[in-house]
Order: C-alpha cells, then sequence, then structure tokens
C-alpha cells in the first residue's frame, strides 16, 4: 500500500512549479503543450519497451518521467489559464468510479468481457 503518494505527488507538482519559475531551467520554461507531442510519445515507446523487456527497475524510471511529462503538460495548462493537475486528477477519479458500476454502482458483472463491453458503452454514452 503507498503511504506517502499525496506528498511525494505535490512535492512533485512544486519542483515542476519550480522549474518553469524565475529562478528555474530557460528550457522547461521555452516549453508548450504542442511540444510534448514528441516527448509523449518518446517516453511512452520508453515505457513500452520496458514492459516488453519484463525490465521492472526500468520501468519504474520511465513511469516516473511519463509522469513528469503529464504534470510538466498541466503546469503549462495551468499558466495558459485551460486546467489544472487536480482538474486532471478529479476527472480520472470520476471517470473510474463512472465507468465501473460494477464495482460502485449496483450493476453486478463479473465476466472480464462483459466489463469491457459495458466500459465502452459508458464511454460511448458519454462522448454523445
Amino acid at each position: 500500500m503507498v503511504r506517502d503518494a499525496g506528498s511525494k505527488f505535490k512535492e512533485l507538482v512544486d519542483l515542476m512549479e519550480y522549474m518553469r519559475g524565475p529562478k528555474g531551467c530557460a528550457w522547461d520554461k521555452e516549453q508548450t503543450i504542442e511540444d510534448f507531442s514528441k516527448h509523449l510519445k518518446n517516453e511512452s515507446d520508453e515505457v513500452l519497451e520496458a514492459i516488453s523487456r519484463k525490465d521492472y527497475p526500468n520501468l519504474r524510471e520511465e513511469l516516473g518521467d511519463l509522469l513528469w511529462n503529464i504534470v510538466f503538460i498541466s503546469q503549462i495548462a495551468l499558466e495558459e489559464g485551460f486546467f489544472t493537475i487536480e482538474d486532471v486528477i478529479n476527472d480520472v477519479n470520476e471517470k473510474i468510479v463512472r465507468r465501473h458500476p460494477h464495482v460502485f454502482g449496483g450493476e453486478r458483472i463479473s465476466d472480464p468481457d462483459e466489463i469491457i463491453r459495458r466500459w465502452h458503452e459508458i464511454k460511448r454514452d458519454e462522448k454523445k
């Protein structure tokens, strides 16, 4: 069980804010959300490679890099007035609960294939 994720995550968010701030890194400060099209692809590829090799120490590192990119994009979005990292977290929490009515609601589904079918059905309805 993760016991200190909240405070560690806050440290990460605070570090990103510092890196984009007046005393931070010039490269970090010039990045835009659009720049992350290539950064996210590279990091995602490295995560997938670590998974395929079952290289779990490297997977740990690459997941950290991917998380850094998510925090990075969210910091830029905050600066631009689009959304915050808190919005991202809140949205995914709500989505997971909403898309698991067999866990958080009254539906009774235990078949994994039916769970996936229901997930896609709920997702389709959300996108309407």
